[in-house]
């Protein structure tokens, strides 16, 4: 059974020996992981990353293991529907569309556990340049832990300190991200880090190869 409590320092998030099982379907594999206060760290891969949002922001409570938490905390999700924030949105970002609204709603509660269940998705290249540096914005002076939920490798690389690869519910591979901020996706070693990562990207449903699925490619 989960344990939804008040998460004690060091750690913003601790979850261990985590399993949802969803229609016989195990969607979160024993999972295990811990992310600092301040930390931001980034999901890449296959199955099991939306699901865990939806658990640690309380959305889904029928599962085995421990998971701990901060009371105050924020998903911010592809299927989040338009708020009154959504002016806001507009005001800062013309013609980005309502989805990010509930992004910038999110920032205003200060939550200490930001959830982003790929927020961006359907921007184009100005408008999630502008999220991004929102976001960066909010995160850097203050220690507030971040999990992004991103199926663009750059992006992950471009924000978080650490990504994590996922695959049938599980974490397979770790990557820290060394580089100072802010980060020029021309700095080659930005390009090794994200080569790195996609080739540890499972491959997906329909034959493409990793790399084309993750930097968007045809």
């Amino acid at each position: 059974m989960a344990n939804d409590g008040q998460v004690r320092l060091p750690w913003a998030v601790r979850v261990e020996g985590l399993r949802r099982v969803l229609d016989g379907r195990v969607v979160v594999d024993v999972l295990r992981l811990d992310v600092r206060p301040g930390e931001f760290v980034a999901l890449i891969g296959g199955d099991g990353r939306s699901a865990l949002l939806g658990i640690l922001a309380g959305l889904d409570r029928d599962v085995e293991g421990t998971v701990l938490v901060p009371r105050r905390r924020a998903l911010v999700s592809g299927a989040t529907r338009p708020t009154a924030w959504e002016r806001v949105w507009r005001t800062l970002f013309p013609g980005a569309g309502a989805r990010p609204s509930a992004l910038v709603r999110a920032l205003a509660g200060e939550p200490d556990l930001l959830l982003l269940d790929d927020p961006f998705g359907a921007l184009d290249a100005p408008a999630r340049a502008g999220a991004r540096r929102l976001l960066s914005e909010w995160w850097q002076p203050r220690d507030r832990a971040v999990l992004l939920v991103t199926d663009d490798v750059e992006e992950a690389v471009l924000l978080a300190d650490r990504v994590l690869v996922m695959d049938a519910g599980a974490v397979v591979h770790e990557r820290r991200i060394g580089l100072g901020r802010p980060r020029d996706p021309a700095d080659p070693r930005f390009a090794v880090l994200c080569a790195g990562l996609v080739e540890r990207l499972p491959r997906p449903a329909g034959g493409r190869s990793a790399r084309t699925a993750a930097l968007g490619e045809t």
